[in-house]
């Protein structure tokens, strides 16, 4: 008889990694209610019409421990694409601080449109 084999399985992940680029500008002025996100793997305004209405997270740690936890999330929601080349733009329920510019973010599968 055969031993079976348990393999130690890798962790799925459901969503795509993204990053937060800043806040939608002109020259003189700041859009603090849009965020620019960049999607890994959208090169297109078409690819990134796909993720339109998907839920982004921003995962960040915090000093204070709330609820047994020091990580925090602030949710969004991707609106539109901005531009040709895959730049999306998101709104969160609060702004995102400046000090998530540069920062990676999760952007959800769902809500699904297929």
């Amino acid at each position: 008889a055969k031993k079976a084999v348990k393999k130690t399985k890798q962790p799925v992940r459901l969503y795509a990694k993204g990053l937060i680029l800043g806040h939608k500008r002109s020259k003189s002025n700041t859009y603090h209610s849009i965020t620019l996100l960049k999607i890994d793997g959208v090169r297109t305004r078409e690819d990134a019409a796909w993720y339109a209405g998907k839920r982004v997270a921003y995962v960040y740690k915090a000093k204070k421990e709330v609820k047994n936890s020091k990580f925090r999330v602030m949710w969004g929601k991707i609106r539109r694409a901005h531009g040709n080349s895959g730049v999306v733009r998101a709104k969160f329920l609060k702004n995102i601080p400046p000090k998530a510019f540069g920062a990676p973010c999760r952007v959800m599968m769902y809500p699904s449109s297929i």
